[in-house]
Protein backbone atom coordinates (compact mmCIF):
# COMPACT_ATOMS: atom_id res chain seq x y z
CA UNK A 1 0.00 0.00 0.00
CA UNK A 2 2.85 2.38 0.85
CA UNK A 3 4.34 1.97 -2.61
CA UNK A 4 0.97 2.62 -4.25
CA UNK A 5 0.82 5.92 -2.35
CA UNK A 6 4.36 6.77 -3.42
CA UNK A 7 3.53 5.92 -7.05
CA UNK A 8 0.60 8.36 -6.93
CA UNK A 9 2.80 11.08 -5.49
CA UNK A 10 5.37 10.27 -8.15
CA UNK A 11 2.71 10.84 -10.79
CA UNK A 12 1.81 14.16 -9.16
CA UNK A 13 5.47 15.18 -9.16
CA UNK A 14 5.65 14.47 -12.89
CA UNK A 15 2.59 16.64 -13.54
CA UNK A 16 3.88 19.58 -11.49
CA UNK A 17 7.36 19.26 -12.97
CA UNK A 18 6.28 19.56 -16.58
CA UNK A 19 3.62 22.23 -15.92
CA UNK A 20 5.22 24.33 -13.17
CA UNK A 21 8.91 23.48 -13.15
CA UNK A 22 8.87 21.84 -9.71
CA UNK A 23 7.83 18.49 -8.37
CA UNK A 24 10.79 16.34 -7.44
CA UNK A 25 11.41 18.17 -4.19
CA UNK A 26 8.18 19.92 -3.37
CA UNK A 27 6.07 16.80 -3.83
CA UNK A 28 8.49 13.98 -3.04
CA UNK A 29 10.07 15.45 0.12
CA UNK A 30 6.81 15.90 2.09
CA UNK A 31 5.40 12.59 0.79
CA UNK A 32 8.44 10.46 1.62
CA UNK A 33 9.09 12.28 4.91
CA UNK A 34 5.50 11.57 5.95
CA UNK A 35 5.77 7.90 4.98
CA UNK A 36 9.05 7.38 6.85
CA UNK A 37 7.95 9.14 10.04
CA UNK A 38 4.69 7.19 10.10
CA UNK A 39 6.40 3.81 9.67
CA UNK A 40 9.21 4.19 12.22
CA UNK A 41 9.32 5.00 15.92
CA UNK A 42 10.90 8.11 17.40
CA UNK A 43 14.14 6.34 18.36
CA UNK A 44 14.51 4.48 15.07
CA UNK A 45 17.47 5.52 12.90
CA UNK A 46 15.21 5.65 9.85
CA UNK A 47 12.91 8.11 11.63
CA UNK A 48 15.82 10.26 12.76
CA UNK A 49 17.22 10.33 9.21
CA UNK A 50 13.82 10.76 7.53
CA UNK A 51 14.42 14.29 6.26
CA UNK A 52 17.85 13.42 4.85
CA UNK A 53 16.43 10.32 3.14
CA UNK A 54 13.51 12.30 1.72
CA UNK A 55 15.78 15.06 0.35
CA UNK A 56 18.36 12.62 -1.04
CA UNK A 57 15.73 10.48 -2.77
CA UNK A 58 14.03 13.57 -4.16
CA UNK A 59 17.25 14.66 -5.86
CA UNK A 60 17.36 11.29 -7.65
CA UNK A 61 13.75 11.71 -8.78
CA UNK A 62 14.60 15.22 -9.96
CA UNK A 63 17.22 13.85 -12.33
CA UNK A 64 14.57 11.77 -14.07
CA UNK A 65 11.94 14.52 -14.00
CA UNK A 66 14.21 17.32 -15.20
CA UNK A 67 15.61 15.32 -18.13
CA UNK A 68 12.21 14.14 -19.35
CA UNK A 69 10.45 17.48 -18.82
CA UNK A 70 13.32 19.35 -20.51
CA UNK A 71 12.93 17.06 -23.54
CA UNK A 72 9.19 17.80 -23.69
CA UNK A 73 9.71 21.56 -23.46
CA UNK A 74 12.58 21.49 -25.96
CA UNK A 75 10.31 19.85 -28.52
CA UNK A 76 7.62 22.43 -27.77
CA UNK A 77 10.09 25.31 -28.32
CA UNK A 78 9.77 26.69 -24.78
CA UNK A 79 13.49 26.81 -23.88
CA UNK A 80 15.59 29.95 -24.44
CA UNK A 81 19.31 29.26 -24.41
CA UNK A 82 20.47 32.75 -23.40
CA UNK A 83 18.69 32.38 -20.06
CA UNK A 84 19.50 28.72 -19.40
CA UNK A 85 23.22 28.41 -20.10
CA UNK A 86 24.59 31.39 -18.11
CA UNK A 87 22.60 30.43 -15.01
CA UNK A 88 23.32 26.70 -15.24
CA UNK A 89 27.05 26.99 -14.52
CA UNK A 90 26.64 29.18 -11.44
CA UNK A 91 23.77 27.05 -10.15
CA UNK A 92 26.05 24.01 -10.45
CA UNK A 93 28.72 25.70 -8.31
CA UNK A 94 26.18 26.72 -5.68
CA UNK A 95 24.63 23.26 -5.68
CA UNK A 96 27.91 21.65 -4.64
CA UNK A 97 28.19 24.03 -1.68
CA UNK A 98 24.56 23.49 -0.68
CA UNK A 99 24.81 19.72 -0.84
CA UNK A 100 27.91 19.75 1.38
CA UNK A 101 26.17 22.03 3.89
CA UNK A 102 23.16 19.72 4.01
CA UNK A 103 25.41 16.90 5.20
CA UNK A 104 26.15 18.88 8.35
CA UNK A 105 22.59 19.96 9.13
CA UNK A 106 20.10 18.18 11.36
CA UNK A 107 16.81 16.86 10.03
CA UNK A 108 14.63 19.20 12.11
CA UNK A 109 16.61 22.23 10.94
CA UNK A 110 16.19 21.16 7.30
CA UNK A 111 12.44 20.66 7.76
CA UNK A 112 11.98 24.10 9.30
CA UNK A 113 14.21 25.67 6.65
CA UNK A 114 12.06 24.01 3.99
CA UNK A 115 8.90 25.59 5.48
CA UNK A 116 10.48 29.05 5.86
CA UNK A 117 11.76 28.90 2.29
CA UNK A 118 8.28 28.15 0.97
CA UNK A 119 6.64 30.85 3.08
CA UNK A 120 9.13 33.48 1.91
CA UNK A 121 8.62 32.47 -1.72
CA UNK A 122 4.82 32.62 -1.50
CA UNK A 123 4.94 36.08 0.11
CA UNK A 124 7.40 37.29 -2.51
CA UNK A 125 5.19 36.07 -5.37
CA UNK A 126 2.02 37.59 -3.90
CA UNK A 127 3.30 40.89 -2.51
CA UNK A 128 5.88 41.95 -5.12
CA UNK A 129 4.73 43.12 -8.50
CA UNK A 130 5.59 41.22 -11.65
CA UNK A 131 4.79 37.61 -10.82
CA UNK A 132 1.02 37.17 -10.64
CA UNK A 133 0.26 39.27 -13.71
CA UNK A 134 3.67 39.32 -15.42
CA UNK A 135 5.29 42.31 -17.08
CA UNK A 136 3.99 43.60 -20.36
CA UNK A 137 7.21 45.12 -21.67
CA UNK A 138 8.51 41.84 -23.09
CA UNK A 139 11.48 39.65 -22.09
CA UNK A 140 14.58 41.32 -20.63
CA UNK A 141 17.99 39.72 -20.27
CA UNK A 142 19.75 38.86 -17.02
CA UNK A 143 22.59 41.16 -15.95
CA UNK A 144 25.94 39.68 -14.90
CA UNK A 145 25.46 40.29 -11.16
CA UNK A 146 22.06 38.59 -11.16
CA UNK A 147 23.38 35.68 -13.18
CA UNK A 148 26.42 35.07 -10.97
CA UNK A 149 25.08 35.91 -7.52
CA UNK A 150 21.57 34.66 -8.15
CA UNK A 151 22.79 31.45 -9.75
CA UNK A 152 25.08 30.54 -6.84
CA UNK A 153 22.43 31.34 -4.21
CA UNK A 154 19.77 29.38 -6.11
CA UNK A 155 22.07 26.38 -6.38
CA UNK A 156 23.02 26.46 -2.69
CA UNK A 157 19.48 26.72 -1.33
CA UNK A 158 18.04 24.25 -3.82
CA UNK A 159 20.61 21.52 -3.17
CA UNK A 160 20.43 22.08 0.60
CA UNK A 161 16.66 21.51 0.59
CA UNK A 162 16.49 19.10 -2.35
CA UNK A 163 13.99 21.25 -4.24
CA UNK A 164 15.60 21.93 -7.62
CA UNK A 165 15.66 25.72 -7.47
CA UNK A 166 12.51 26.19 -9.55
CA UNK A 167 10.85 28.28 -6.85
CA UNK A 168 13.59 30.86 -7.33
CA UNK A 169 14.24 30.55 -11.05
CA UNK A 170 10.56 30.76 -12.05
CA UNK A 171 9.87 34.06 -10.20
CA UNK A 172 13.23 35.44 -11.40
CA UNK A 173 12.49 34.72 -15.05
CA UNK A 174 8.85 35.70 -14.67
CA UNK A 175 9.87 39.16 -13.51
CA UNK A 176 12.14 39.41 -16.53
CA UNK A 177 9.03 39.45 -18.68
CA UNK A 178 8.74 35.77 -19.61
CA UNK A 179 5.34 34.05 -19.72
CA UNK A 180 4.75 31.34 -17.13
CA UNK A 181 5.02 28.51 -19.63
CA UNK A 182 8.58 29.51 -20.60
CA UNK A 183 9.69 30.42 -17.06
CA UNK A 184 8.46 27.04 -15.79
CA UNK A 185 10.00 25.25 -18.77
CA UNK A 186 13.48 26.62 -18.09
CA UNK A 187 13.32 25.58 -14.44
CA UNK A 188 13.68 21.98 -15.62
CA UNK A 189 17.17 22.09 -17.21
CA UNK A 190 18.28 24.42 -14.40
CA UNK A 191 17.22 21.79 -11.84
CA UNK A 192 19.47 19.12 -13.33
CA UNK A 193 22.80 20.37 -11.88
CA UNK A 194 21.16 20.67 -8.47
CA UNK A 195 19.80 17.14 -8.73
CA UNK A 196 23.15 15.68 -9.78
CA UNK A 197 25.13 17.50 -7.08
CA UNK A 198 22.67 16.58 -4.36
CA UNK A 199 22.50 12.92 -5.36
CA UNK A 200 26.29 12.54 -5.48
CA UNK A 201 26.69 14.23 -2.11
CA UNK A 202 24.13 12.03 -0.39
CA UNK A 203 25.56 8.88 -1.95
CA UNK A 204 29.02 9.89 -0.74
CA UNK A 205 27.61 10.38 2.75
CA UNK A 206 27.58 6.60 3.17
CA UNK A 207 31.23 6.87 4.21
CA UNK A 208 30.19 8.65 7.42
CA UNK A 209 27.52 6.15 8.41
CA UNK A 210 28.54 3.28 10.74
CA UNK A 211 26.27 0.95 8.77
CA UNK A 212 23.60 1.10 6.09
CA UNK A 213 20.24 2.36 7.36
CA UNK A 214 18.56 -0.46 5.42
CA UNK A 215 19.59 -2.91 2.67
CA UNK A 216 17.71 -0.84 0.06
CA UNK A 217 19.26 2.50 1.11
CA UNK A 218 22.54 3.66 -0.42
CA UNK A 219 23.97 6.60 1.46
CA UNK A 220 20.69 8.34 2.19
CA UNK A 221 18.98 7.41 -1.09
CA UNK A 222 16.02 5.03 -0.75
CA UNK A 223 16.40 2.98 -3.95
CA UNK A 224 12.99 1.27 -3.73
CA UNK A 225 11.14 4.54 -3.14
CA UNK A 226 13.10 6.18 -5.94
CA UNK A 227 12.13 3.44 -8.41
CA UNK A 228 8.43 3.70 -7.56
CA UNK A 229 8.42 7.51 -7.55
CA UNK A 230 10.33 7.68 -10.85
CA UNK A 231 7.90 5.31 -12.59
CA UNK A 232 4.99 7.37 -11.34
CA UNK A 233 6.62 10.58 -12.51
CA UNK A 234 7.10 9.14 -16.02
CA UNK A 235 3.35 8.59 -16.26
CA UNK A 236 2.60 12.04 -14.85
CA UNK A 237 4.87 13.83 -17.32
CA UNK A 238 3.39 11.91 -20.23
CA UNK A 239 -0.19 12.72 -19.20
CA UNK A 240 0.42 16.41 -18.41
CA UNK A 241 2.57 17.37 -21.42
CA UNK A 242 -0.41 18.07 -23.75
CA UNK A 243 -1.71 20.64 -21.23
CA UNK A 244 1.40 22.85 -21.45
CA UNK A 245 0.10 25.33 -24.06
CA UNK A 246 -3.51 25.29 -22.86
CA UNK A 247 -3.23 26.98 -19.45
CA UNK A 248 -3.87 30.77 -19.46
CA UNK A 249 -0.86 32.72 -18.16
CA UNK A 250 -2.53 34.29 -15.12
CA UNK A 251 -4.19 31.01 -14.13
CA UNK A 252 -0.80 29.32 -14.48
CA UNK A 253 0.80 31.81 -12.07
CA UNK A 254 -2.00 31.57 -9.50
CA UNK A 255 -2.07 27.77 -9.48
CA UNK A 256 1.73 27.80 -9.07
CA UNK A 257 1.44 29.86 -5.86
CA UNK A 258 -1.50 27.78 -4.61
CA UNK A 259 0.52 24.57 -4.97
CA UNK A 260 3.39 26.09 -3.00
CA UNK A 261 0.97 26.97 -0.19
CA UNK A 262 -0.42 23.43 -0.13
CA UNK A 263 3.08 21.93 0.08
CA UNK A 264 4.02 24.33 2.89
CA UNK A 265 0.90 23.43 4.87
CA UNK A 266 1.58 19.73 4.43
CA UNK A 267 5.10 20.11 5.84
CA UNK A 268 3.78 22.09 8.80
CA UNK A 269 1.23 19.36 9.52
CA UNK A 270 3.74 16.49 9.43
Amino acid sequence: MIYVVLALFGGLSGVTTVLFGFGGGFVVVPALYGVLTSLHGANDEMRQSAMHIAVATSTCVMIVNSVLATRKHWRAGNLIGEYVWPLAGYISAGALLGALAAMQAGGDFMRHAFIVYLAATVLDCVLRQGFMSGRGAGPRGLDRVTTMGGGVVIGMIAAFLGVGGSVMTVPLLRRRGLPMVKAAAMANPLSLPVALAGTLAYLAAARDLPHALAPWIVGYVDILAFAVLALGSLAGIHLAAPLIPRIPDRVHARVYVLLLILVMLSMIAL
